[in-house]
């Protein structure tokens, strides 16, 4: 189909969502200005998510990207309960106490996150009794283990990661007498996602990672020239650190067998996953959980099958790295998106796009044509199209979608091109997947000068 301009935009839209950080008598007391989030499908239903939350209890906010396969249960729960184990990791002692005391008593609770969500931000209130219950076993081992010492965030972040994903684990084991809660838990459980999840509070700025999503960091150097660098490392088989820590996990005689066709068991793309509790389980687990589990769940072929080469349990873990950086005033901006985005784009022109976008000015580049030969007239028709891509920079008001905009309508000269973007946009869903996968991007801008100024304190 062709689709108009105000069609294409309607599409690209669709799913945006915009936060700017209030400012307290004309002063901006926060390292981050604000964020721009969108999502683009390519499978029905989308299998990515988004969250991002202020922690009301600490200083910070948090903003993650999760990326689901073999459906969306997983992703969907990860997005609504991660951002409560990290904050619950971050709070002092004498805070988790009030909040337990609240509970013992039946008062209202203390909020501790406060949610910045698009109305397509789904969230389950079937699961929402099971749900804080895990959670609250979680802080009243944190109380118990109290040692009177403040919490690294580094340490928050991944006790959080592993908690999560071991209760997600634990919930599908016990089930539950709710068919439909049980049918719930097994599916988030036998179903996975990746994570990759940031914690701004002041200049300091945590990326903890799990799995292929990536963030990367927007520079703005002296010449005004925009650089990037990474803040996370793919957990697949690109990564040698990545494999070399899979084999030594598991005993020699597996070697061959663990990394076939770059996927882990030949199976699995991500080296790092939540849920996905066939390449964690033993076998004797799975067929019980999966034989007295719904008649839903034993129609379901993934469920069944044992992956091949399953010796030395778990071949997976949900453990994130957590990369810790210190803000510096040229430090413009943050991309976190899934892998839909890194597929098409270099961080590189990710970080021109966003950083000629975020400041209106566009460095001219010379045209580059890559050795094609190229008549006058074509290079008038770049000049013209280039004049329109300046032009274009205006119709987004949202930083994530000019960059959908480019990741799937760049044609092969880093131009946006109507026609591709309409075909790319109008493919019918069995199709769409073939071409792209689903993107979801949350750009973060930072607050130069309150930067600037925690910078000089410290």
């Amino acid at each position: 189909f062709y689709l108009t301009p105000p069609q294409v935009n309607s599409i690209l839209k669709a799913n945006e969502y915009s936060f700017k950080v209030p400012e307290f008598d004309g002063k901006n007391v926060s390292s981050v200005l604000g964020f721009d989030s969108n999502q683009l499908p390519a499978n029905a239903p989308i299998e990515d998510r988004r969250s991002a939350a202020t922690c009301l209890q600490t200083r910070g906010m948090l903003l993650g990207v999760f990326d689901g396969h073999a459906g969306c249960a997983c992703a969907q729960a990860v997005s609504e309960r991660l951002f409560y184990y990290i904050a619950v990791s971050l709070l002092p002692h004498e805070t988790l106490l009030e909040i337990e005391n609240a509970v013992e008593s039946g008062r209202a609770l203390l909020p501790i996150l406060q949610w910045h969500k698009h109305p397509n931000d789904y969230f389950s209130k079937e699961a929402s009794k099971l749900y804080f219950n895990s959670l609250r076993t979680y802080w009243q081992e944190l109380i118990d283990l109290n040692s009177g010492e403040t919490t690294d965030v580094k340490e928050a972040l991944i006790n959080a990661f592993k908690r999560l994903d071991n209760d997600i684990s634990l919930e599908a084991q016990v089930g539950d007498p709710n068919s439909f809660l049980n049918y719930l838990v097994l599916r988030v459980a036998f179903s996975g996602a990746t994570a990759c999840v940031a914690h701004v509070d002041g200049v300091d700025l945590h990326v903890a990672n799990t799995g292929d999503s990536r963030a990367m960091l927007g520079v703005q150097e002296e010449d005004g020239s925009w650089s990037a660098v990474n803040l996370s490392y793919d957990h697949n088989a690109q990564n040698e650190h990545e494999v070399e820590r899979v084999k030594m996990e598991h005993p020699k005689s597996e070697e061959k067998s663990l990394v076939k066709q770059d996927r882990l068991l030949g199976l699995l793309m991500p080296f790092r996953a939540f849920g996905d509790v066939k390449f964690k389980w033993s076998i004797e687990l799975q067929k019980r959980v999966v034989e007295s589990g719904p008649d839903q769940l034993n129609d379901n072929e993934y469920t069944k099958f044992i992956p091949p080469n399953y010796h030395t349990p778990p071949y997976l873990t949900a453990e994130p790295e957590v990369i810790h950086h210190k803000l510096r005033p040229q430090d413009k901006f943050l991309v976190l998106a899934t892998d839909g985005l890194w597929e098409t784009m270099h961080r590189q022109d990710v970080a021109r796009i966003v950083g000629e976008y975020l400041t209106g000015v566009h460095h001219q580049q010379p045209i580059a044509v890559g050795g094609y030969k190229v008549t006058l007239g074509q290079m008038h028709g770049l000049l013209t199209e280039r004049r329109a891509r300046i032009s274009s920079v205006f119709e987004d008001q949202n930083a994530a979608t000019h960059l959908i905009r480019h990741a799937v309508g760049n044609n092969e000269f880093g131009a946006v091109d109507h026609e591709r973007l309409s075909k790319m946009l109008s493919l019918p869903e069995e199709l769409a997947r073939m071409y792209r996968d689903d993107i979801t991007i949350i750009v973060v801008q930072f607050n130069s000068h309150v930067v600037g100024a925690c910078q000089s304190e410290q």
